[in-house]
């Protein structure tokens, strides 16, 4: 054999390989092809009965707060008729109740001290009184 049969021999395997490489190459490419194919119809099978519970859930969430908006707006009249009646209840009864709560409280008071002497009250020399307390109820808080 001669040096140009066993350079045509070794183009013509060296090709032969590179065919047979490619042609798998693209048969691996086919496959895949095929299961991403397969995958994305599963997906979709999948994808649109779940959009359309999606879809009624929406739907259904937006009732329900439209529902809710007017429960809320008719608590807020009820607050404030309640709150007007409250104020209404209050200007009416209030003064006169305070009136008959004070005047009770004086007879109460004057029938009590009727027949009691007045108390004594007496000085001790050299004793001092304990100060006032500054800041009333509001200072009453523990200082952390």
């Amino acid at each position: 054999m001669s040096g140009g049969e066993v350079a045509g021999i070794l183009v013509a395997v060296f090709w032969a390989i590179l065919v047979s490489f490619l042609a798998l190459v693209l048969v691996r490419l086919a496959q895949t092809l095929k299961a991403t194919t397969k995958m994305v119809a599963e997906v979709s099978d999948q994808a649109v009965p779940l959009l359309a519970d999606a879809s009624a859930t929406v739907r259904s969430a937006h009732t329900q707060l439209a529902r809710v908006d007017a429960i809320a707006a008719d608590v807020q009249e009820v607050t404030a008729n309640a709150s007007a009646l409250s104020s209404t209840v209050s200007s009416a009864f209030g003064g006169p109740l305070v009136k008959v709560a004070a005047f009770g409280y004086g007879v109460r008071r004057a029938i009590g001290k009727k027949g009691e002497p007045e108390p004594k009250r007496t000085v001790v020399v050299g004793r001092t009184l304990p100060g006032a307390r500054r800041g009333g109820r509001r200072n009453r808080r523990s200082k952390d």
